[in-house]
């Protein structure tokens, strides 16, 4: 055995690392994104994707819509940030459901995500208004969840 061949772990390793300097150079070269709405994308898809199949068995494609992957990112954020949820997207200069699309396909474009040929950023026009979405929180006293 050569000791110049990598392991297993090591090409892993290095794949992942590639991948992460592909993501950096991607987003500082876009430069409209901050770097941590696309880790909120990435939170979100993972929320759109338990939420969706929950109840699946756990092979296959997990594909979800741009309409799904935005409506969990509102409630991902209500959740996260209540009702400073829409400041932080502003920080990142996120405004619209569109925004959303946008990274997303960026990340196609790195080859960081895949799409499948029905996709198209237009799913994620107007899924819901921000002001909306976001301006209308309420901080509920008192109820318990069950």
């Amino acid at each position: 055995m050569s000791d110049t061949a990598d392991s297993p772990e090591e090409r892993e390793i290095n794949m992942r690392a590639e991948l992460l300097v592909r993501f950096e150079q991607g987003i500082r070269r876009d430069g409209r994104y901050a770097r941590g709405a696309f880790e909120f994308i990435h939170r979100g898809l993972e929320f759109a994707t338990r939420r969706k199949f929950a109840d699946a068995e756990a092979q296959g494609s997990r594909h979800v819509t741009g309409p799904e992957l935005s409506l969990a990112l509102r409630d991902l954020a209500l959740q996260t940030w209540g009702p400073l949820a829409r400041e932080v997207l502003r920080s990142w200069n996120v405004h619209t459901t569109r925004d959303f699309g946008e990274m997303v396909y960026l990340m196609i474009e790195l080859n960081l995500m895949g799409k499948r040929d029905a996709d198209d950023i237009t799913d994620f026009d107007d899924v819901y208004d921000f002001d909306a979405a976001f301006n209308n929180y309420e901080i509920r006293l008192g109820e318990t969840h069950e």
